[in-house]
């Protein structure tokens, strides 16, 4: 395959750890996150990686609520790429966390690896692992590797080796600066890198105040960046991001600085093997 140079950008534009007291411009209800994934897409990224909330902002992975959004998403945004999540948050039991894949997504995060979650643990075993990526592979959705330490991408290659996760190109998201797992700094970027196939693709997730530093470093080294509320709240310091679609256009606006195009929903489609999907 000819390398691919496109720049791919991934949107976060909810999380679930993020509340309204902390900032008034986080998107909640259906219509907001469709919104905002719209308004991202506009502004250029291609996938939107999306958590979903209960009626009372409380996050929640219900199937319904995650069907009614993505069906939103994908009457607003139609060539926009669904992610969603499977992380959930951390005190979700797997048979919750899983249900966002009943929407019928793109594609689905798949946690590969347990950690220090702040206060508190994010559980993955290897039995939950085994299982999500099995229900995922039976529904045709591509995994996305979430790993937070350099053992879970270990753990992500042996899934691949042994035949666990069948797909015809692997990716994989690096969330770095979480407190308690990998540290956001640039040597161990480098690393997580190195310890990835060659023929495999990689994104990028600073946490907080290191997710503008760690995308940058991610586009010089022909990488990938993952930008939004659920990771960030701040433009600069001190000063809320007023939407997701602000950190979008600001990536936008350094890529083309350093020289790499953004890529398009359909090129990145054509590159990670994914058809349309529609509920």
């Amino acid at each position: 395959m000819a390398k691919f140079d496109q720049l791919i950008i991934t949107a976060a534009i909810c999380g679930a750890e993020v509340t309204r007291n902390e900032t008034p411009y986080l998107p909640l209800t259906p219509e907001e996150l469709s919104d905002e994934a719209k308004k991202c897409y506009d502004a250029g990224a291609c996938i939107v990686h999306l958590h979903v909330r209960d009626p009372e902002g409380n996050p929640t992975q219900d199937a319904a609520i995650f069907k009614r959004t993505v069906g939103l998403i994908r009457q607003k945004a139609p060539n926009l790429i669904v992610q969603v999540s499977t992380g959930g948050a951390t005190w979700m039991k797997a048979e919750e966390r899983i249900q966002s894949i009943e929407s019928a997504p793109d594609m689905a995060t798949l946690s590969t690896g347990s950690c220090n979650f702040g206060d508190d643990l994010f559980l993955n075993s290897k039995g939950m692992v085994l299982e999500f990526a099995k229900k995922m592979s039976e529904r045709a959705i591509m995994p996305e590797f979430e790993c937070f330490e350099i053992g879970h991408i270990h753990f992500a290659n042996w899934l691949v080796q042994k035949g666990h996760v069948v797909w015809p190109h692997f990716h994989y998201d690096f969330v770095m600066g979480v407190p308690g797992a990998i540290a956001a700094t640039v040597p161990l970027l480098v690393r997580m890198r190195e310890e990835i196939p060659a023929e495999a693709s990689w994104t990028v997730a600073g946490i907080g105040r290191m997710e503008l530093p760690m995308a940058t470093v991610a586009l010089a080294m022909g990488g990938h960046v993952r930008v939004g509320m659920e990771d960030n709240l701040y433009y600069s310091k001190g000063v809320l991001a007023k939407s997701n679609a602000e950190l979008v256009a600001r990536i936008v606006r350094i890529a083309k600085e350093l020289g790499r195009p953004i890529a398009t929903p359909d090129e990145v489609r054509d590159y990670f093997h994914l058809q349309k999907k529609s509920l």
